[in-house]
């Protein structure tokens, strides 16, 4: 089981950089705009179509990192989850212009936050893959499967 409490820690230690709001309103995600990114600059998503974008969007909790001042948006994250023993973290992506200001782990920090409040009986496993951001999620916690020869993946290249 995941400490809930280490996790809402997390979010104090790496609070969001002055001036950024994350929310999980959808009312208020931009989808054409988290597709393009996405679809255009993210390895994992590059060539993404705009329906299937759409149908990942609509089966997973949407988070926003925005500007507080002109309430821009300028990172996406995803989760899969069952809010009971799973959740899968995906689609994390800060633009550009926003990057090295520590808004990618603090952001995650505090996506991570609201999904284990979210779940009433605690959470057992929060699954990520990437590729060249292991120390983001490091600093979260995160750490390699400690048994990787139990998992198995269905349609993995």
């Amino acid at each position: 089981m995941i400490d809930t409490q280490e996790l809402l820690d997390a979010a104090v230690r790496h609070p969001l950089p002055a001036g950024y709001v994350c929310s999980a309103d959808p009312g208020r995600f931009d989808a054409d705009l988290v597709h393009r990114w996405l679809s255009t600059d993210a390895y994992w998503a590059m060539g993404r179509s705009r329906e299937a974008q759409a149908q990942m969007l609509a089966g997973s909790l949407v988070y926003g990192a925005y500007e507080e001042g002109s309430g821009a948006q300028v990172g996406c994250a995803r989760v899969v989850t069952d809010l009971a023993a799973f959740a899968y973290l995906c689609d994390v992506y800060i633009a550009p212009d926003a990057r090295g200001r520590g808004l990618g782990t603090s952001f995650v920090a505090a996506v991570l936050a609201d999904v284990v409040q979210r779940a009433p009986h605690g959470m057992h496993h929060v699954l990520l893959a990437t590729h060249n951001a292991h120390g983001v999620y490091a600093k979260l916690g995160f750490t390699p499967l400690p048994r990787p020869e139990q998992w198995m993946v269905l349609g993995g290249s």
